[in-house]
C-alpha cells in the first residue's frame, strides 16, 4: 500500500475519546461527524489497538482497496494528536480523484469530528 496523503491535527479530547469517535462513529445520536456522501459507503474496522491505532477500510465503493490509518497520541495537554493516512494500492488515483478523496478525509476528520467534540 502506498500513502496517497495524511494530514495532523489536534483533537480536543484524549485518545481514549477520539479511539471510541473513530471505533464507533454512530456512537451518540446528538453529535452525528461521519456524514457519508452518496458515493460513499460506512468504513469497516480492519484494525485497532485501543487507544492509539484504528484501520478502516474504504469509504469508497470505486476504490475498494483503499484504507485510511489513524494514528492517536496524546499531545502533551488533555487532547489528542491524531495523524490520518490514506492509503491505496497502486496505481495510485487520478490528481482529481485523490484530491476529493483527501479533501473529503480532512472534512470528516479535522472538520466534523471536531465539531463534533466542540471545537
Amino acid at each position: 500500500m502506498l500513502e496517497a496523503g495524511s494530514r495532523t491535527r489536534a483533537q480536543p479530547p484524549p485518545p481514549a475519546v477520539v479511539f471510541e469517535a473513530l471505533t464507533e462513529p454512530d456512537r451518540d445520536p446528538a453529535r452525528p461527524w461521519l456524514r457519508l456522501l452518496d458515493d460513499e459507503q460506512a468504513p469497516r474496522i480492519l484494525h485497532a489497538e485501543h487507544p492509539h491505532l484504528v484501520v478502516w477500510s474504504s469509504l469508497w465503493p470505486r476504490r475498494a482497496d483503499a484504507q485510511v490509518r489513524f494514528d492517536l497520541a496524546p499531545d502533551g495537554g488533555s487532547g489528542t494528536r491524531l495523524c490520518w493516512s490514506l492509503l491505496v494500492a497502486e496505481p495510485l488515483p487520478d490528481p482529481s480523484l485523490l484530491g476529493h478523496l483527501r479533501k473529503r478525509l480532512n472534512e470528516l476528520i479535522n472538520a466534523n469530528l471536531r465539531y463534533a467534540f466542540g471545537q
